[in-house]
Formats: structure tokens, sequence, C-alpha cells
């Protein structure tokens, strides 16, 4: 049989959307692993891997936004106060 060879390409959407979905996956593994850890040495060190992550995370989705690969819908100035409403009567409860 014979074999032949595709030429396959992703357009840079296409790379940084399956950049993005992995690392979505590895933001919910270490979740899992954090939550998991058996000794706090152990959770520390995965803590610490989790914040890098979720930095590398959000600078993929800063630049996906700034190409324009990715629509952030504003949102409606009555969601925002009431969201700081409710943000306001929590930390009143607690403080």
């Amino acid at each position: 049989m014979k074999q032949s060879k595709q030429n396959t390409t992703l357009c840079e959407k296409d790379a940084l959307q399956d950049m993005y979905d992995a690392e979505n996956a590895l933001m919910a593994a270490y979740a899992d692993a954090v939550a998991g850890g058996g000794s706090r040495p152990l959770r520390r060190q995965l803590y610490k891997l989790y914040g890098e992550q979720a930095d590398t995370q959000f600078t993929l989705r800063e630049q996906m936004t700034l190409r324009g690969y990715l629509d952030v819908p504003s949102a409606a100035e009555d969601a925002v106060k009431a969201q700081k409403d409710a943000f306001a009567k929590v930390k009143k409860q607690l403080g």
C-alpha cells in the first residue's frame, strides 16, 4: 500500500485556539492534583505550578483577544453593579 503525505497547516487562529484548549485542560488537571495532593510540600508545589499555568493561560487569552480571535463581550452596567453590590454585602458580613 502506498502511503501519502498530506500537508496540514493550521492558521494562527486555529493554533492559538488549540493551545488555549490545551491550557484549559492543564488548568483542570492541576486543580484536581492540588485538591488531591497528599502532603503539604506537594500541594505547595502544585499550587505554584497552577498559578504559573493561570498566568500563561491569561497571556494566551490576552493575545487571542488582541488579534481579534476571541470576542470578549462587555458586561452590562446593571450586571456589574449587581456584582459589586453582592460583593459589598458579603464583605460586610465577613468584616
